[in-house]
């Protein structure tokens, strides 16, 4: 099998090695069937996708709708190399699933609006399939109404008509979708489980996802909600490219 691609961009150690984690038990994948990059340290000019079975773009703390002069010099070059990246993998409909900051890239990369109209901090949202999720290859196995943790600062407002919206939400409009046969987006993470949640709350109390004085309530309420069906996203991924 050739292995996957996991893509990065949080520069501190402890939020991303445990969600570096958190991929690898959900996922199933060994060491050697995962090559994690960090494009935070690393460019990604010259990452082939046919090298991999397929891409997973993590979630960030880099906001693609933020004005550019309000961003550092790493996101700036990241996005740019993430549009590269993307030129290529939308061209060759090579497997790609974004999650949460790959809405925004993707989305921006496919002409849809990201802004920050449909933010909506940490929580358990319930997401609903669209028509086209219900048929779709890897939403078809979930639920038609399932959990999942989210927490993000933009989202997309408007999609151009070639971008196939999957599910839903009712303080977010576009909560998945797909371009082609093969690239997905999710803004809600199919890789966090309650304890993984709780350490990135903690971590990010001060980073504008929610007010800090709501987070031992956010905590607690996190932790009481079911999410396993929302998983099943990156497993099918896994399974659906595995080659």
């Amino acid at each position: 099998m050739k292995p996957f691609l996991l893509i990065t961009s949080r520069d501190d150690d402890a939020v991303v090695l445990p969600e570096v984690e958190s991929y690898r038990q959900l996922t199933g994948l060994r060491d050697d069937e995962m090559v994690w990059h960090r494009a935070e340290q690393r460019s990604l000019s010259g990452v082939d996708p046919s090298l991999y079975s397929g891409i997973i773009l993590a979630g960030s703390p880099f906001t693609v709708s933020v004005p550019d002069h309000l961003k550092s010099a790493a996101e700036k070059r990241v996005e740019a190399e993430l549009a590269q990246l993307l030129d290529t993998v939308v061209a060759l409909d090579s497997p790609f699933l974004g999650i949460c900051y790959g809405v925004g890239t993707l989305g921006r990369h496919q002409g849809a609006v990201v802004d920050q109209q449909h933010g909506e901090k940490t929580q358990a949202t319930l997401v609903r399939q669209t028509a086209a999720g219900k048929i779709d290859k890897l939403f078809a196995e979930l639920p038609t109404e399932f959990h999942a943790y989210v927490g993000h600062k933009e989202a997309l407002s408007q999609v151009p008509d070639h971008i196939a919206v999957l599910a839903t939400s009712d303080n977010c409009p576009v909560q998945a979708f797909r371009i082609g046969a093969n690239v997905y987006a999710t803004q809600f993470h199919p890789e966090l489980d309650a304890p993984a949640l709780v350490g990135r709350i903690r971590a990010y109390a001060n980073h504008g996802y929610f007010d800090p004085a709501e987070m031992e309530d956010l905590i607690a309420a996190v932790q009481g909600v079911d999410v396993r069906a929302s998983h099943l996203v990156l497993g099918r991924f896994i399974e659906e490219y595995a080659r």
